[in-house]
């Protein structure tokens, strides 16, 4: 669809662009990053026509930019330029209604059914159809720019051109802008060229995307192999980490500030900050924790200060157990979206907890533990679906900075210390008969303080694993014979 070879040029003497080449099929959302001055919007006005460049070709469909008159180039490409203050006295549908002069023809221009159809699909689109009596100054920024975008569309271009084309919107119009372009090129073979600030956003819509430096190509490819670390880092010079969208198979770039003076302070987290009582056991964190858990609240990978295990009744009805435990926290001025927590039948009296160190880190285990409903996994199906509230429930806090490979290790190690621990207390499974493994509703936490000594791994033989398993063995061994004693009673 689009074809540049070679191009050079940019203003008066001085070239912006140098010997740019590369390829835009139809139907593609293609999208151009770069930081700022790497040239950009001069490409974007070489495409468009307003530039010419010094060297180099520039093809469409074919055929060369030069070779279009400026009504059939208006019929193949409309532009959607960086919104300026600048407003004529139009009214939103006289202004959208402009974008199909490029259709009309004869000596008089007539206005027909077809016009005023596409006109009023685009606003409607757009969602702009409720100002269409309003006149442009009478508008917010936001506002006029889905207005320029209704233009743009009505001339029914195969290519639209923009530049940054969610400046000034916000959040829920960006996302309907950039889920109505990417409709349009599966749906219509739209082909769209955009420029970029927002590499998440590119990221996450475009196709291809092509990464300027400097005036020159650093790469051309799929979203992934672009928004790399290292890459992103080298041309723009700031510090970012590379994480995959939570819902979605697409890159996302995080900013990572400068950590200040505070962030390098040794914290340690131990049983100075934990509190007990019949009803609950709380460790509230004076900095927030990188946490990945199961628990009822705050589960998944977060970062949170406070840390719940609740006792509820052993005849606890777990079908809202969510919106309940909600509840809970508030009634306890705890904010929710700063906890991880989690419930129990267990007596909350049997807890064990301990403090263990090691070469330069250390780990505080909190661990309550009742076998009533355990069961032998590999005969799970044997069991009903039936939630209980969970009975061995595991806190390991790690003063020490993990990778994600940690996080992940730490609880494979806790779960294989858990089940040995299970064989040594030759703990059965009540309806099979055969060893137990754990219970029907057991919940982990791994927090980390994420400062002082990195621990890349966390496997059974490693520094941080061994005193994992050392921790979780002496606690949970301990609870389970609380327990036991306390059902001899």
């Amino acid at each position: 669809m689009l074809t540049i070879q070679h191009l050079t040029g940019g203003y008066s003497s001085a070239s912006v662009l140098h010997d740019l080449s590369f390829h835009v099929e139809q139907g593609e959302l293609f999208g151009v990053l770069g930081p700022n001055g790497s040239g950009k919007t001069t490409l974007l006005k070489m495409v468009s026509g307003i530039l010419q460049p010094k060297q180099g070709t520039i093809t469409v469909k074919g055929k060369p930019l030069t070779s279009y008159s400026p009504k059939e180039f208006a019929k193949l490409v409309a532009v959607l330029p960086q919104l300026t203050q600048d407003t004529f006295s139009y009214t939103v549908k006289e202004t959208v209604s402009l974008g199909r002069y490029a259709h009309q023809s004869g000596w008089f221009q007539s206005w027909t059914k077809e016009d005023e159809a596409i006109v009023c699909e685009v606003m409607e689109q757009t969602g702009i159809n409720k100002y269409e009596a309003h006149y442009l100054h009478q508008l917010s920024g936001g506002e006029r720019q889905r207005v320029f975008l209704a233009q743009a569309l009505a001339q029914q271009p195969e290519i639209l051109l923009l530049d940054e084309p969610t400046n000034h919107l916000d959040l829920s119009y960006q996302k309907e802008l950039l889920d109505l372009l990417k409709k349009w090129t599966r749906e219509r073979g739209l082909t769209v060229i955009s420029i970029f600030h927002d590499l998440n956003l590119a990221g996450l819509y475009c196709d291809r995307l092509l990464l300027l430096e400097n005036g020159e190509k650093n790469i051309v490819h799929f979203p992934n192999e672009v928004l790399k670390e290292e890459r992103i880092r080298a041309v723009y010079q700031t510090k970012v980490e590379k994480h995959p969208h939570p819902k979605v198979p697409r890159p996302q770039m995080i900013l990572m500030p400068d950590k200040q003076k505070e962030d390098h302070e040794e914290i340690v987290i131990d049983e100075r900050f934990l509190h007990k009582s019949e009803e609950i056991i709380q460790l509230m964190s004076p900095i927030p924790l990188r946490t990945i858990s199961s628990g009822v609240i705050g589960s998944g990978a977060g970062w949170h200060s406070t840390f719940v295990n609740r006792h509820v009744d052993k005849n606890y009805d777990c079908r809202h157990h969510h919106e309940e435990m909600c509840q809970y926290l508030c009634t306890k001025k705890i904010n929710p979206s700063e906890t991880v927590a989690m419930m129990t039948a267990v007596f909350l009296e049997d807890v064990s907890y301990r403090f263990f160190e090691g070469d330069d880190f250390s780990v505080f285990v909190v661990v309550t533990a009742g076998v009533s409903n355990a069961v032998d996994v590999t005969r799970s199906k044997e069991h009903s679906s039936q939630a209980i509230p969970g009975t061995i429930n595991m806190w390991i806090f790690i003063n020490g900075h993990l990778s994600d490979e940690a996080f992940i290790q730490s609880i494979v190690t806790a779960t294989e210390t858990k089940v040995k621990v299970m064989q040594e207390q030759d703990i059965k499974d009540p309806l099979t008969g055969s060893q137990a493994t754990g219970t029907s509703t057991d919940s982990i936490l791994i927090a980390a303080t994420q400062r002082g000594k990195m621990l890349q791994y966390a496997g059974s033989i490693t520094p941080l694993g061994k005193l994992i398993s050392q921790s979780i063995y002496h606690c949970l061994t301990e609870a389970v014979e609380k327990n036991r004693r306390r059902k001899q009673r």
